[in-house]
């Protein structure tokens, strides 16, 4: 409860790093905050055009399905590799002042939701221009994305904490992660995974959380809470020791920076 106490205490801190964030994320650009909305949109255009005219997918209103995933999952990317240097990027103010050093990987996985909660209004246009309708199963969708938050946090501790000690890590994890991407059901649906490999698939943790979203936008239908529940407890278990693993290795961290 006391690391709870202090997150509470240096409440404003966490609050003024969001905001910085957010603040310098396009700063220095012509459109800045509008960037939030247009590299969504560019990202739509350019996997419509290869997935649709080059790649062809047999798929109904392919866009939107590929989109639903492909939000989530750059918030989900590019928090974790931001997250890897977090601290050797802040080294000056780990050094100086005293603060809970879980507000770093916090504020840093807070803003990325944040940003990608701005890109659902880019979703939202591309599924009513499609010609498809909202159902009420989008009721769900603060459950989902709370899962999605809680594992991004438990996975941004340890890389965040690991690549202090060993550099590499931010390198390697760009190349884990675009593995991932194609690991997971994002641009193509489930029920292309040949089922002899199904149970590979199985054993990808944030498999679930993309699959409940293509549920409730997509498909109209209630998410899996089998798997929902199984991933909470697997997530939830991964924070701790994510924070575990992040206090541990946090004593000596100022020494290495």
């Amino acid at each position: 409860m006391n690391i709870f106490q202090e997150l509470f205490s240096y409440r404003q801190m966490l609050k003024s790093m969001v905001l910085s964030d957010l603040r310098t994320r396009y700063k220095g650009s012509i459109l800045g905050f509008l960037w939030t909305f247009i590299n969504p949109l560019l990202t739509l255009l350019v996997y419509t055009i290869v997935f649709s005219t080059i790649m062809r997918m047999n798929i109904e209103h392919y866009s939107v399905f590929m989109f639903i995933g492909l939000l989530p999952w750059i918030n989900f990317s590019t928090s974790l590799l931001t997250s890897s240097g977090i601290i050797i990027r802040n080294s000056n103010l780990v050094k100086k002042i005293y603060f809970p050093h879980e507000i770093l990987p916090l504020s840093n996985v807070i803003g990325g939701i944040i940003n990608y909660l701005f890109g659902l209004v880019i979703l939202c246009a591309a599924i009513l221009l499609d010609g498809m309708t909202f159902s009420y199963h989008v009721v769900y969708f603060p459950v989902i994305l709370l899962l999605q938050f809680i594992l991004t946090l438990a996975l941004s501790f340890i890389v965040s904490s690991v690549t202090v000690y060993f550099r590499d890590i931010e390198h390697i994890l760009g190349a884990l992660i675009m593995a991932w991407f194609y690991f997971t059901p994002i641009i193509y649906p489930e029920s292309m995974i040949v089922e002899k490999y199904k149970f590979l698939f199985d054993l990808n943790p944030i498999r679930p959380i993309f699959i409940s979203y293509q549920n409730i936008f997509y498909y109209h239908q209630e998410p899996n809470w089998n798997d929902l529940t199984i991933c909470y407890g697997f997530s939830l278990v991964l924070l701790v020791i994510g924070w575990f693993i992040f206090r541990r290795l946090n004593r000596n961290i100022a020494e290495e920076l």
